[in-house]
């Protein structure tokens, strides 16, 4: 059959609700600060779900985002505990990769205020020098729109590592992305950077289909992992929000899960993971449901 790479789930909402700390504008940040076992710990459940790549709780670890709290001085060394984390799992598991993640500055689905392309390059320069020769591949996620892949792009590539490209698209239209850009308007900056794939994150699964049409045409490796949010509600995209600003869905079992992923395959993925409230459950029944398939988890 197919040799799938399956990603892990949520890490920033695993951590918060495992701390059981109120949430805060730092989000898993401020958990990774207070309790930093409990990212090992998180990564360590979603490889003994079955996951084969271990994301770093590095997406909130940008200098501009700490920096509101005074932080700033803190950027090197949280970025050193969540790799070191992640590293410490997949060499305890005795495989994997590990993904050095990289989040939008400023704030998540707001490209009406994230820096442009060249200002945004120069400012992702420091967490891509922190992580590109300590991680297996450098994953830029929730990046929403051509802009922001951009900025992102020029930073990431030539390090010597693989880049994957995840970008998120409209909850009620997969065709576009979160800026309101056709999301075929994308394939020129693919072509030009040329990432080692290119990925659907943190949308609803059902917007995921239509996207992933259009995202197989680029000539990459393509695949998804969605969230498990009802909608990006208006508060979370307020200044500083809270992940408690958004609501999760109950319909949202893994096996309901599951059997969406699945689909995606016949679309030709070969990349799938879960994003916010995507569990260790969730992606536990991915496993299982891929090897019952035949297929090979790498």
């Amino acid at each position: 059959m197919t040799a799938i790479t399956l990603l892990d789930g949520s890490i920033g909402q695993e951590l918060v609700k495992r701390s059981g700390d109120r949430a805060t504008p730092l989000w898993s940040t401020q958990v990774m600060m207070e309790h930093p076992e409990l990212v090992r710990e998180v990564h360590d459940s979603y490889f003994a779900a079955g996951a084969s790549v271990a994301t770093t709780n590095t997406y909130a670890v940008l200098r501009d985002r700490l920096a509101r709290v005074d932080m700033e001085h803190r950027t090197a060394e949280l970025s050193d505990v969540a790799i070191t984390a992640a590293c410490a799992a997949r060499d305890a598991h005795g495989g994997g990769r590990v993904a050095g993640a990289l989040g939008p500055l400023i704030a998540s689905y707001r490209p009406d205020i994230c820096p442009p392309a060249e200002k945004a390059a120069a400012l992702y320069a420091e967490p891509v020098r922190l992580m590109a020769n300590r991680v297996d591949l450098l994953l830029l996620e929730t990046m929403s729109s051509v802009d922001q892949a951009e900025g992102a792009l020029r930073a990431a590539m030539g390090q010597g590592v693989p880049v994957w490209l995840a970008v998120t698209v409209m909850d009620g239209d997969g065709t576009r992305l979160r800026s309101g850009e056709a999301l075929a308007d994308l394939a020129p900056v693919v072509a030009r950077h040329a990432p080692d794939a290119v990925l659907i994150n943190c949308t609803r699964p059902e917007a995921v289909a239509p996207a992933l049409d259009i995202i197989a045409a680029f000539g990459k490796p393509i695949g998804a992992y969605a969230n498990g949010f009802t909608r990006i509600s208006d508060g979370f995209l307020q200044d500083a929000p809270t992940v408690d600003a958004l609501e999760q869905r109950g319909d949202m079992s893994p096996a309901t899960y599951a059997n969406i992923a699945m689909g995606w395959l016949d679309q030709g993925a070969t990349i799938l993971g879960g994003c916010c409230e995507i569990g260790p459950d969730h992606i536990a029944e991915l496993a299982r449901r891929l090897t019952t398939a035949g297929h090979t988890i790498v």
